[in-house]
């Protein structure tokens, strides 16, 4: 073999180790910035050009259309008249091809988005259930049924979250029912038909074998089990699995994928080769030193080395902040300071609701931004939607609307029947339930709750909403009702009313809210045409992606890591999400925690423990770790680690 045709000055041994790899599987454990997408080009390079494949018998398969657009484009430079014969694509796209052969689909047989959220509420609408919002549930139901469809699950031995599980196994099977007689298909059928088809028609399943000899699939590590199936049902024969991952860096537990599936590669083929892409070229030397020393409190992972290939240091700041507020404020200033481009500057989260805070202080000072998540505004939930009719109610406001949406939260058993009109009238009220005196008593309890209210600053009169008028109650009831987590409301109800803190009037905050979403609409425009904009994202959707400067928020307990990874294998997902994030950083690393969040007193993450850099308890003021020089004053500003 020629290894001359490969160039091999530009790769390390592990890497020309997995380049040359001809023949039978082999597993390339790729950490972060370790030139995987070379590897993978260089890999069907040295097929076609040294071991004389046809390139028409190679498939690379990865997770996004992007990704596979930049694969082959990538290869495209390198070898344009065979890159045309090589099959790049997504596992939906590629398997979607596959059924076209079998059954004659075309695209008019993929359900459309808004058809499946479109039978989804009339099925709602039918069983009579009730919830406040309709598209997150539609939402959560959907994301369940691709859960079970993926696992392959049996449906009766599946525990649903979003509702009960008589209700989730009607509207599994009704939505089923839909797909059938519409003669559709969503995503996630796209895998499940063609499993089907490859275990019950070997001769087809044949055909594809011997079709695509050599089988190259990118970020291994998201896999799920139905993908890993298929996938060992089409390498079954020449064996030339060739998989690029790296089992800490996976982070879709929810959609299935889970690194148990990596580790057992080498049960599942006891011929397999492993070879250790070591090397890390995109991040400073302390970033690498720090990630290494969190991700190293794993259980479930493959033992490994990651070696930086730059010697910078001294990039790592610690702030710890008294509140989130103070938190958005240096970071915000620190961009401003920051010699780096805003493109290549980013703020990672771990959900999507922590950016608001910052999304306010990002657009107070006119710096553009491009939200990689959709950001929900917590001003337009259907919790604070109540308070505004509370508010308004206390503020003198009479419109029926305002009564309906509040008068059993908390339940006080008032009939819609008994609002007569558009206005109302507290005296008119009362007097339809004069034959039910404890119903009336409940109406005076209500208009003198609003009369207190009326004199209040918001902030307080979301807390007498809460706790004397007995709003949290509420929540709680309508939470077990539903059979979901009543944490998620409380926090947006928290959230609310610090949100409400500085202002002194209903008609100061009510403004605020309005221009608030003003603004909010018109940054959302302008990322469409905005080049250069700092990247806001959650540790999901920055996996891939690299900054020069990377700042990360809300490093505290029950935030990073979510409170609600209770399970070993739940920490550890969390643990491997903070290392993803960290690992983004090129140049520089920031880190901030608060010791409030939202009135409640917060701990620093057990993670920056783990990796070295705290050593205190938070609200014990900044402790220097072992290893890091604090900084003062320069484009970092001061008070750093």
């Amino acid at each position: 073999m020629n290894q001359n045709l490969i160039e091999r000055h530009h790769l390390n041994e592990a890497q020309m180790q997995a380049v040359l790899h001809l023949n039978g599987p082999m597993l390339a454990l790729a950490g972060p910035g370790s030139g995987k997408t070379t590897v993978i080009t260089k890999r069907i390079e040295n097929l076609i050009r040294n071991a004389n494949v046809d390139p028409s018998n190679i498939l690379v398969i990865t997770f996004t259309k992007a990704a596979a657009r930049e694969m082959k484009e990538r290869f495209m430079k390198k070898m344009p008249m065979e890159g045309r014969r090589v099959t790049f694509g997504t596992f939906h796209a590629v398997f979607f091809m596959i059924l076209k052969h079998a059954y004659g689909f075309d695209a008019s047989n993929i359900v459309r988005e808004e058809e499946r959220n479109w039978h989804l509420r009339s099925a709602i609408c039918a069983m009579a259930l009730e919830y406040d919002d309709e598209a997150e549930f539609v939402q959560d139901v959907l994301s369940e049924i691709s859960f079970v469809k993926n696992e392959r699950v049996a449906l009766d031995h599946y525990y649903p979250m979003s509702c009960g599980k008589d209700v989730f196994r009607d509207l599994f099977t009704g939505y089923q029912n839909f797909l059938r007689q519409s003669r559709k298909l969503d995503f996630d059928d796209m895998l499940v038909y063609a499993y089907e088809l490859f275990t019950e028609r070997k001769d087809i399943l044949l055909a594809w074998q011997k079709k695509y000899r050599y089988l190259l699939i990118d970020e291994f590590q998201d896999v799920n089990q139905i993908q890993y199936d298929i996938v060992r049902l089409l390498a079954d024969r020449e064996r030339n699995l060739f998989a690029v991952g790296d089992d800490d860096q996976s982070v879709y537990r929810f959609r299935g994928a889970k690194p148990e599936i990596m580790l057992h590669m080498p049960e599942d083929y006891k011929e397999l080769k492993i070879v250790k892409l070591s090397y890390n070229y995109r991040c400073p030397k302390d970033v690498v030193e720090m990630a290494a020393r969190v991700i190293g409190h794993n259980r479930g992972r493959f033992p490994k080395e990651v070696i930086a290939a730059k010697k910078d240091a001294d990039s790592i700041t610690l702030e710890v902040c008294e509140t989130q507020r103070e938190e958005s404020r240096k970071v915000v200033e620190r961009i401003r300071q920051s010699k780096a481009p805003f493109a290549q500057t980013a703020v990672l989260f771990r959900t999507n609701t922590q950016a608001r805070i910052l999304m306010e202080r990002l657009l107070e000072y006119n710096i553009p931004f491009l939200a990689r998540d959709k950001t929900p505004n917590l001003y337009e939930h259907w919790i604070a939607k109540d308070m505004y009719a509370y508010l308004r109610i206390a503020e003198g406001g009479r419109k029926r609307s305002d009564f309906l949406a509040v008068m059993n939260r908390p339940k006080r058993y008032l009939s819609r029947e008994s609002l007569g009109g558009e206005e109302i009238s507290f005296r008119d009220w009362k007097a339809f339930y004069r034959k039910q005196p404890w119903i009336a008593e409940r109406i005076q309890k209500m208009r003198a709750d609003m009369e207190t209210i009326s004199g209040m600053r918001p902030f307080s009169a979301l807390n007498y909403i809460r706790k004397a008028v007995g709003y949290d109650g509420f929540l709680e009831e309508y939470a077990k009702q539903r059979k979901i987590d009543v944490d998620g409301l409380l926090e947006v109800m928290d959230a609310l009313q610090e949100g409400a803190k500085e202002f002194d009037s209903f008609a100061d905050w009510l403004f605020y809210i309005e221009r608030y979403k003003e603004e909010l609409e018109e940054a959302y425009q302008k990322q469409k045409t905005e080049k250069n904009a700092v990247t806001l994202a959650t540790y999901h959707s920055a996996k891939g992606l690299e900054f020069d400067v990377v700042h990360m928020i809300d490093v505290n307990e029950g935030v990073t890591p979510y409170k609600k990874a209770v399970l070993l294998p739940e920490m550890e997902e969390e643990r491997r999400m903070f290392y993803v994030g960290v690992t983004r950083a090129k140049k520089a690393l920031h880190l901030y925690a608060s010791k409030k969040i939202n009135n409640h007193d917060m701990e620093v993450s057990r993670f920056l423990t783990e990796a070295g850099i705290w050593t205190g308890e938070a609200g014990k003021g900044r402790k220097r770790a072992r290893g890091f020089q604090e900084k003062k004053g320069g484009r970092n500003g001061g008070g750093a680690f």
